[in-house]
């Protein structure tokens, strides 16, 4: 199987410091997906939001305490969003001649980001982690569902129209 990069999106960090039950999610996904794929980079990205410490560093922090090799991890601590995670990715899987990601993030943004990879010219593949009513509750689940509704064409039409400069900063030439 061709080498793939598993992309671990952040989420919120809480007032005290720490993860959120969404980010919590994506982390056990992520060490799931990266047992599975043992030869696999684990890629653990999210700044410092309205809150510290980044999200990418209690990523790693959880991810090394479970057991995934330190050694595996790339962190990218500046991204604040999916597209500057997708860019970053991307960036990542040129360099090293990747085949493309595993996207690990929470199944009702999952769409989006694959559409965002897919806009850029780099493969992508879902580690969806499973987020519905019975893990978020149903009033979070509603808001995220609906967030999402205005969020997937705001960011296919922001990658497409970007394209060439958002491919330039990743180095593609596809």
């Amino acid at each position: 199987m061709p080498q793939y990069l598993i992309v671990i999106l952040g989420a919120a960090v809480r007032p005290d410091g720490r993860a959120s039950a969404a980010l919590l999610r994506r982390i056990e996904g992520g060490r799931r997906l990266a047992q599975a794929y043992p030869d696999a980079l684990v890629f653990c990205s999210g700044g410092v939001g309205r809150y510290g410490p980044s999200e990418a560093s209690i990523m790693a922090e959880r991810l090394t305490a479970g057991g995934i090799a330190a050694e595996r991890l790339v962190l990218d601590e500046q991204s604040l969003d999916t597209l500057q995670t997708v860019v970053a990715a991307a960036r990542e899987i040129g360099q090293r001649n990747l085949a493309g990601a595993i996207v690990c993030t929470d199944s009702y943004h999952t769409p989006r980001t694959r559409l965002i990879f897919s806009a850029l010219g780099v493969a992508s593949v879902a580690g969806c982690v499973k987020a519905g009513p019975r893990q978020m509750g149903w009033p979070a689940w509603w808001r995220m569902r609906l967030r999402e509704v205005p969020a997937i064409p705001y960011d296919w039409v922001l990658a497409l129209t970007k394209r060439r400069g958002l491919r330039a900063q990743i180095g593609s030439t596809r």
